[in-house]
C-alpha cells in the first residue's frame, strides 16, 4: 500500500507520508502558489501543475532524486486561441476559482522527452475550443454549465496500449483516440443530458462529463460521474448504461475505480445544481462492489452535522493495492481510509481548498 500522499491545494503542495500507524504532513512545495493538479510516477517522479493567474499556467517536475525544475508547455495553435499560447497541460491547465471545481482546460499535451530536465517537448494532441474537438455537429453545442468553452475533465491512457485514450469533455462529452491524439471520435451513446431540450437530450456534444476513472487491471470498464446520472461501460466507452441504484443522490464530480476489481467504485454525492453541497450537510462515500447495482452509503469517521464540504474532480484517488483511498474538499478537508473506505481519519494539517489527491505509485 502507498505510504506516500500528494495533495494540491490553493496554497501549496503538501505530500503527506505514513509513519507511526498515523498521517503526517512530510514536505511542502510552492508554498502560497496555486496547485491545480498533480500527477506522481512509480519512479520517484511527480510533475506539479500551477495556475499563477496573471502570470499563467507553469508545469513543474521532481525527477527522482528529488530535483525540481520547470518545464516548458506545448503551444497550443493560433486558430485555438488567441495568437497561440503555453499551456501545462498534461497535468492541467486548471482554473481554481470554477464553481465546477477544477477542470483542464485548453489542451492535453503529451511529452516526447519525459526525461529532459529543465527542456521538454510537448505538443498539443488535443484542442478544447468553443464547438468542442472540431466535431461536426459543434455548431449545436450550447455552452451548458455556464462556461464558455468546454474543459478536458480527464485523460484515460490504456495501460495495454498507450496509443488508445479516452477523454472526457465537461459540456462535450467522451472522445476517443485509437491513433495517440492525431484523430477523434465521440463516444457517449447511452448517455443523456437531462438539463437540455428534449429533441437535444441524447445529443453527444451536450454530455456534461464531469469525470472518467477506469479499472487498470480491466481497463475495458470505465465509470462515468456526468452531470446528471453514474454511468458505466464495459466497451472501453462506446457504449454506456446508467447506474440508478447509487444514493443519497446522483450528482458530484469524483470517482474513483479499483484498481483491480472492475466491479468496485468509489463516488461522492452532492446536491445540484445551485446549492453545490453535501446531501442534508452530511459528508459521505458511495461504494459499489457489484458494478453498479447496489451501493452502500459510507459514513464512518466522515462529518455528518453541517458539514458542507464539496470534492471536486480529481480529489479522490485510490492506491494500487485498492485498499487505502483519500479525497480532499474545497474547504480543505482531507480524510484517508486504509480499509478500503470502511472507515475515515483525518490527519491533522489545516488546508486550503483541495484540486487534486494523488497517492504515490507503487
Amino acid at each position: 500500500m502507498a505510504d506516500r500522499l500528494h495533495v494540491a491545494t490553493r496554497k501549496g503542495l503538501f505530500e503527506l507520508v505514513r509513519g507511526h500507524g498515523t498521517w503526517e504532513v512530510g514536505e511542502v512545495q510552492f508554498l502560497g502558489d496555486p496547485v491545480s493538479a498533480v500527477l506522481a510516477e512509480a519512479d520517484g517522479t511527480v510533475y506539479a501543475a500551477l495556475d499563477l493567474g496573471h502570470f499563467g499556467a507553469k508545469l513543474w517536475r521532481r525527477d527522482p532524486a528529488g530535483a525540481w525544475g520547470e518545464l516548458a508547455g506545448a503551444r497550443v495553435p493560433a486558430k485555438a486561441g488567441r495568437g497561440g499560447r503555453r499551456s501545462s497541460s498534461l497535468v492541467a491547465r486548471q482554473d481554481l476559482g470554477a464553481r465546477n471545481g477544477p477542470r483542464r482546460r485548453a489542451a492535453v499535451g503529451r511529452d516526447d522527452a519525459r526525461r529532459a530536465l529543465p527542456l521538454g517537448r510537448w505538443r498539443p494532441i488535443l484542442v478544447a475550443q468553443r464547438g468542442a474537438v472540431a466535431h461536426a455537429r459543434a455548431r449545436r453545442w450550447l455552452g451548458v454549465a455556464g462556461g464558455e468553452q468546454p474543459g478536458i475533465a480527464s485523460v484515460l491512457v490504456d495501460p495495454r496500449n498507450p496509443a488508445d485514450i479516452r477523454i472526457g469533455v465537461s459540456t462535450a462529452g467522451v472522445w476517443a483516440s485509437t491513433d495517440a491524439g492525431v484523430s477523434w471520435r465521440n463516444i457517449n451513446r447511452g448517455m443523456y443530458a437531462e438539463y437540455m431540450p428534449p429533441e437535444l437530450r441524447e445529443e453527444p456534444i451536450a454530455q456534461d462529463v464531469h469525470r472518467l476513472a477506469h479499472c487498470r487491471a480491466h481497463p475495458e470498464i470505465v465509470w462515468c460521474q456526468h452531470h446528471n446520472g453514474v454511468f458505466r461501460s464495459e466497451d472501453t466507452g462506446a457504449t454506456w448504461h446508467e447506474l440508478t441504484a447509487i444514493r443519497p443522490s446522483k450528482f458530484g464530480f469524483a470517482v474513483a475505480a479499483h484498481p483491480h476489481d472492475p466491479n468496485t467504485a468509489w463516488f461522492i454525492p452532492a446536491v445540484k445544481d445551485e446549492r453545490r453541497i453535501p446531501v442534508e450537510g452530511k459528508v459521505v462515500v458511495a461504494r459499489t462492489r457489484d458494478g453498479g447495482r447496489s451501493f452502500e452509503v459510507l459514513r464512518k469517521g466522515l462529518p455528518q452535522h453541517h458539514a458542507y464540504d464539496l470534492v471536486w474532480r480529481h480529489a479522490l484517488a485510490v492506491d494500487a493495492s485498492g485498499e487505502r483511498l483519500a479525497f480532499g474538499s474545497t474547504s480543505g478537508g482531507l480524510w484517508i481510509s486504509e480499509d478500503g473506505d470502511d472507515s475515515w481519519t483525518m490527519p491533522e494539517a489545516r488546508l486550503r481548498p483541495i484540486a487534486a489527491v494523488r497517492f504515490a505509485a507503487g
